[in-house]
């Protein structure tokens, strides 16, 4: 498995839980930074001594900062880095709005399945 460290953002507590729960089901070793706020998530990612992460799950709406203004302020931070969008939103322009942003290599609805997780440690293994 090519998943080692898995960043999660995401303000819903339930959906946190959900995350460990399912990567921990395919990896027991894997290790996991939860995020409640995109704020902190950048603040992280800005951090000169932070641990690289092998892809990062980020929901779109959530307070203070949503996932597309993440995006948008972390552009330096992401570089060469996978970013998997992870909504409830069924909305066709989010998924569009979605794909404008490189770093974004998947957009899977919530929640993550076992076959969600193969297909995204497929893209960790091909980067």
């Amino acid at each position: 498995m090519a998943l080692n460290r898995v960043m999660t953002v995401d303000d819903d507590r339930f959906d946190q839980l959900a995350y460990r729960r399912i990567l921990k089901k395919t990896n027991a070793e894997i290790d996991l930074l939860p995020f409640q706020y995109a704020t902190e998530a950048l603040e992280y990612l800005k951090s000169p001594t932070r641990q690289p992460v092998d892809v990062i799950l980020l929901d779109i709406n959530m307070p203070r900062m949503d996932g597309f203004e993440f995006l948008e302020a972390a552009k330096t931070e992401l570089e060469n880095q996978i970013v998997i969008m992870v909504t409830t939103s069924m909305d066709p322009q989010d998924r569009s709005r979605a794909e404008t942003f490189a770093p974004v290599r998947g957009y899977f609805s919530k929640p993550l399945t076992i076959d969600d997780i193969s297909v995204i440690d497929r893209l960790v293994a091909q980067q």
